[in-house]
């Protein structure tokens, strides 16, 4: 990573919490993920090299630049601004050509990817919609690839479920990794 993007995220991620201090609605919030879980994310795909990556919850892209900075990925929110200020962020830090934005729901998208599309997942959307989501998530991520879930120690009392989904389903290997707001990896075998 450049002096140059290094310090961009630094703004980024301290204008981030700066607004969300303001914001009373947790969902009006930018909620950028830690930048120590940031970094894990970047050596996981910069080690792994992935073929496709998918992120679920863009908000102002803090996450998607720090992806976009070693791979190509696709990138999905459902709010249209928040998608205005990612492709904005996207552009001063330089990665905005690696990055594909969709303005969708995540059902949506995981519905209309293909069986194992993704070899890399990262979801940090809404905590609730995960159950629902577990079906297709199973389905697109490819044999051998990995799923990256964060805020699982933070809001462990929101991802219960999910979890229990998780180590119900053969076929996986997880693990919880307390950094930031903790990171549950998902190794999908082949």
């Amino acid at each position: 990573m450049t002096p140059d993007l290094a310090a961009f995220l630094d703004q980024l991620y301290a204008d981030g919490r700066d607004f969300d201090a303001g914001q009373p609605d947790r969902l009006d919030r930018r909620r950028n993920l830690e930048p120590e879980s940031a970094a894990l994310l970047r050596s996981l795909i910069d080690g792994l090299t992935p073929k496709s990556v998918l992120e679920l919850g863009t908000s102002n892209g803090y996450s998607t630049i720090w992806m976009a900075d070693v791979t190509n990925l696709t990138t999905v929110d459902n709010d249209p601004g928040r998608s205005l200020d990612a492709a904005a962020n996207l552009r001063a830090a330089g990665v905005e050509e690696k990055v594909q934005r969709i303005v969708a729901d995540g059902a949506t998208v995981l519905t209309d990817s293909a069986d194992e599309q993704w070899d890399f997942i990262f979801l940090d959307a809404e905590r609730s919609l995960y159950v629902n989501w577990w079906p297709d998530l199973q389905r697109v991520l490819a044999n051998g690839g990995l799923l990256v879930v964060d805020n699982v120690l933070s809001h462990a009392d929101q991802v219960v479920s999910f979890r229990e989904h998780v180590d119900q389903t053969e076929g996986l290997r997880s693990l919880v990794l307390p950094i930031g707001a903790g990171l549950l990896i998902i190794a999908k075998q082949s």
